[in-house]
């Protein structure tokens, strides 16, 4: 009886923030098309898409070569979304990594997301380096009183919108001598706003060396995942902001 060839596996993941599943999959049908001597698994988490590619062979330099191919391509075709090939690695932990790179603070001001961002982050170990301060400012006063978010924004605009995002980011910066300031402001419901803004909606604000950009976000959900959707959406800003900002 003939022993029957070894096979070798292989296999890598990509783990990929700011896009959804299905542009994933658009952006790389042509690609993974021609695949067929590979195991391609999606798996979607909530703002982030990981990617793992798998194959086999009777040589292990063929399975490798398959899958580093594969990977190439991707890290080409979606550039900076892909944040790690580590999948023990977190988002959180790469944005750490970052600041520590860059010599950069960090501070958070959080409105519907009432700590869980900055709960994120410091579950890094050794983000002291870089974390100065968190903020929830829950209240209109506490956004006046703590980050310095005028009383005719608030007034004007109401908490929940751009200008006050803003306020928030260039506020936290200022207030804690920090380099980098992420804020967040919406609705996570049950209710909306009393002007007609519906649940879902957040304004998400990062500030980088006094360079602030706010994003309009529309989630969909319940409570607890529209603040999570809030929460990684802010990493996945602070991180692309501080990319571009020194073109990492």
């Amino acid at each position: 009886m003939e022993n029957e060839a070894q096979s070798y596996s292989y296999s890598k993941t990509v783990k990929i923030c700011g896009m959804e599943e299905e542009e994933v999959k658009r952006q790389l049908q042509d690609l993974l098309a021609v695949q067929n001597k590979l195991v391609v698994m999606f798996q979607s988490v909530p703002g982030e898409v990981n990617i793992r590619i798998s194959a086999q062979s009777e040589k292990e330099e063929e399975a490798k070569d398959r899958v580093k191919s594969v990977v190439r391509e991707l890290k080409i075709r979606l550039g900076s979304c892909i944040y790690t090939t580590n999948p023990k690695v977190t988002l959180e932990e790469t944005i750490i990594q970052l600041l520590k790179e860059q010599e950069l603070t960090l501070t958070t001001v959080e409105s519907c997301t009432g700590g869980m961002l900055s709960a994120r982050l410091t579950n890094v170990a050794g983000v002291s380096a870089v974390f100065k301060q968190g903020f929830i400012t829950y209240s209109n006063k506490a956004k006046r009183k703590f980050v310095g978010v005028k009383k005719m924004t608030l007034k004007k605009y109401t908490a929940v919108s751009e200008q006050t995002a803003w306020e928030m980011a260039r506020g936290g910066a200022i207030l804690t001598n920090s380099d980098v300031c992420v804020s967040v402001t919406g609705y996570a419901g049950p209710d909306g706003g009393e002007d007609g803004q519906p649940v879902g909606l957040v304004y998400i604000g990062c500030n980088v060396k006094g360079r602030i950009e706010v994003e309009e976000f529309h989630f969909s959900g319940d409570r607890r995942e529209i603040r999570e959707l809030a929460v990684v959406n802010a990493l996945t800003l602070l991180r692309r902001c501080i990319l571009e900002n020194y073109q990492i």
